[in-house]
């Protein structure tokens, strides 16, 4: 009888590790914050362009923020959020104007990887290279995998 117990209690703390991994596949994000911010953000309207329906489904802009960071360089924040209730990931790269709307070149203008947990939001922020950066674009880029 006794074995029999010890059985059961070693099948089921099995089953539940094996639940457990299985549930951590599929991690999302409990959040907090002030249910009235102190900060308020320079929101942007924005345009988009999506050529990617997939990638928007799963990583979705939520806003676009603008403020001015050091020695008066524009800087811009946008807010993403991954749909999914798995981890997603994308690239992104930033191309940054002058006031006639031609692209300014920089050396780092190159895609970043990033990975986004499910249902987490997060910020990609940019900082333009040169004072003469008055404009941006952001884009979002699937991982081929």
């Amino acid at each position: 009888m006794k074995n029999f117990f010890v059985s059961n209690a070693l099948s089921l703390g099995l089953l539940t590790g094996a639940a457990f991994v299985a549930g951590c596949s599929s991690t999302t994000v409990n959040t907090v914050e002030r249910a009235q911010p102190a900060a308020q953000r320079e929101m942007v309207a924005d345009k988009r362009v999506l050529t990617d329906a997939g990638l928007n489904r799963r990583v979705r802009i939520l806003g676009v923020n603008q403020s001015t960071g050091p020695g008066g360089l524009l800087k811009v924040q946008v807010e993403v959020l991954n749909t999914t209730r798995s981890v997603q990931s994308f690239s992104y790269r930033w191309e940054w104007f002058d006031e006639t709307g031609t692209l300014i070149e920089t050396p780092t203008s190159t895609a970043v990887g990033r990975q986004i947990e499910g249902k987490e939001s997060l910020f990609i922020t940019g900082m333009a290279p040169k004072e003469s950066a008055k404009d941006f674009r952001l884009k979002l880029i699937e991982n081929l995998r």
